[in-house]
């Protein structure tokens, strides 16, 4: 009687008419790839507010993330000193300090070569002018000649122009950077001091017995593999410095323990570093020299020397220990240094090695050997 009527055949009609506006199926429920797409679009937003967020805190972030970076560095020394009944707060005094030290030390060998080049930029480009513009000539097949610099972006005037202007957005930026400075080792104290607290309220946070050993093989991870790392990097880096500095006295450069120090601090930047450096050297070998093969001499033989050190040199020393995917190290440095500069470089390599630690501790297959071992 009911259907002859049409009452709820009409309510049934009704019924899927909304839940086709509303988007629902046939049985009611809204389709399965509507909630991906859902939970994704979500959390593509979340990926973004948080990228910007992380742009425009950068300022206070960066010196954050280099003081724990550089806290969980020293988290070696650290336990060491502790270990030798040394408080905490003397032992942040102390590695601060003479991280510190270290630094201020670097800064002081860079004063005067930097004045000194900053007071005679205008003489050094007119200079780099008269050295490189005959060379273009050489090179027919780049169709460059020496009338392409007379004019337009490329010409004297507006290159030194360009010149002034980068030396006054450097020391607008100065007091900046002395800002962060301060609040990078005001955070570097305070981390290193409550470093153990810090690691004990992360371990609490878990609730369950087998997350929390998790999170200790993790932290211990870290601190090995960060302080494993970089105290052999810089015994190796420490010796490309030197026998760089000794390239660069070879070659006729000037100041040849700042080509070392550059080598040093620039070869802790993975692919960047040694690219911009054998640039530099290249440029500073083409202005001392006539011949652009002995001009290239430097840059070829320091290029030599890294490729070695990186590839036979490092593995040796490291083996298997710690194992870095060149592949992720420079996708890190590229979205690093697009974020946040050239801190970014300098964070990427300590971020990524923190990143690998943490997923190689965690993965499944691990997890099952150590489930294996007996006892």
């Amino acid at each position: 009687m009911h259907d002859i009527t049409g009452k709820p055949a009409e309510r049934r009609l009704l019924k899927g008419s909304l839940d086709i506006e509303k988007g629902l199926g046939e049985d009611g429920r809204r389709p399965y790839g509507l909630y991906v797409a859902a939970a994704w679009a979500v959390i593509a937003i979340f990926a973004i507010m948080s990228l910007g967020v992380i742009y425009l805190m950068a300022p206070i972030l960066i010196p954050l993330s280099l003081a724990v970076v550089t806290g969980l560095i020293f988290g070696v020394a650290a336990e060491k000193l502790n270990a030798l009944g040394i408080p905490p707060l003397p032992t942040a005094l102390l590695l601060a300090s003479a991280f510190g030290v270290g630094v201020f030390f670097i800064a002081g060998m860079l004063v005067d070569p930097i004045t000194h080049l900053a007071a005679n930029a205008p003489d050094l480009v007119r200079a780099a002018y008269d050295r490189i513009t005959p060379l273009f000539s050489r090179f027919g097949w780049l169709n460059i000649r020496p009338e392409t610099f007379e004019s337009g972006q490329m010409s004297m005037d507006k290159v030194l122009e360009n010149t002034g202007s980068i030396l006054s957005i450097l020391s607008a930026s100065l007091t900046p950077a002395l800002l962060q400075a301060m609040i990078f080792f005001a955070a570097l104290v305070l981390f290193l001091s409550a470093r153990l607290k810090l690691r004990q309220m992360l371990i609490m946070a878990f609730p369950r017995r087998g997350q929390r050993l998790a999170a200790i093989r993790v932290m211990n991870a870290i601190d090995s593999a960060l302080g494993y790392y970089f105290a052999t990097a810089s015994l190796v880096y420490a010796g490309l410095g030197i026998i760089t500095g000794l390239i660069a006295w070879a070659g006729g450069l000037g100041m040849p323990a700042l080509w070392g120090l550059f080598a040093f601090l620039s070869s802790f930047v993975p692919f960047l570093g040694v690219t911009l450096m054998t640039i530099a050297l290249g440029a500073g070998g083409l202005l001392t020299h006539e011949t652009v093969m002995m001009g290239l001499m430097p840059a070829l033989a320091f290029f030599l020397v890294h490729l070695t050190m990186e590839n036979f040199i490092m593995p040796a020393v490291m083996g298997k220990r710690l194992e870095v995917n060149a592949f992720i190290i420079f996708t890190a440095i590229l979205f690093w240094t697009w974020l946040w500069g050239a801190a970014g470089a300098m964070l990427a390599l300590p971020l990524s090695i923190i990143g690998m630690t943490i997923a190689d501790e965690l993965r499944p297959a691990k997890r099952k050997a150590r489930r294996s071992l007996p006892g």
